[in-house]
């Protein structure tokens, strides 16, 4: 059996992707988080082979669980599923490690086949957007993306500084630093075109 852990803040899709997969012979869907944090806990105390995630949800996004997941060397392979058809995302994805990563748009049967795949050690990406995510490259570091996003969700600079435990000149620097590389006018501008390719 293939051990699987879900993590998905919505809950009609939650329950819906755990019913889809449970009813798989060879699958064993061992949970259902609704967030990255309850994800996170999840994972390791039950150890799944598997953790299908979204990307945006509350507490940690799935690419910061896959992030863990990589950096804490925990023998769980990981597979995305997400609307984001974004090139930017399935690039930060890989770089975490992350082995699958499916549009939910897909058909059932074929998530359940990127399951078994993943599992067995192969990739299972979306092909168009594979092609896609090598066109163009993320100028963003993390703290740059970090601060950005902080930035888009309305924190002032100095409220971020203090979220970050950083000067207020550092943060005013990142933003800067971004703003450049995007070529833009505006930490709003810069935040808007970051999440329009995928790079937040």
């Amino acid at each position: 059996m293939i051990r699987l852990l879900l993590a998905e803040d919505q809950a009609m899709v939650r329950g819906a992707l755990s019913a889809l997969l449970g009813m798989e012979p060879d699958l064993e869907v061992l949970g259902a988080s609704a967030d990255g944090e309850a994800a996170w806990r999840d994972l390791q105390r039950l150890q799944p082979d598997v953790l299908v995630t979204d990307i945006e949800m509350p507490g940690l996004s799935g690419l910061e669980l896959a992030q863990r997941i990589q950096r804490q060397q925990l023998p769980i392979k990981v597979i995305i599923v997400t609307t984001f058809a974004r090139a930017g995302f399935l690039r930060r994805a890989l770089d975490a490690g992350v082995l699958g990563y499916l549009l939910k748009e897909s058909p059932a049967e074929e998530l359940a086949q990127a399951v078994r795949k993943v599992h067995a050690g192969g990739r299972a990406i979306n092909p168009e957007l594979a092609m896609e995510a090598w066109s163009e490259a993320d100028p963003l570091n993390d703290r740059e993306r970090q601060v950005l996003r902080l930035a888009g969700e309305g924190l002032s600079a100095g409220d971020i500084a203090g979220k970050l435990s950083l000067s207020h000149g550092t943060v005013r620097n990142y933003l800067s630093e971004a703003i450049g590389k995007l070529g833009v006018g505006n930490r709003i501008e810069a935040y808007r075109l970051a999440r329009q390719k995928g790079w937040l």
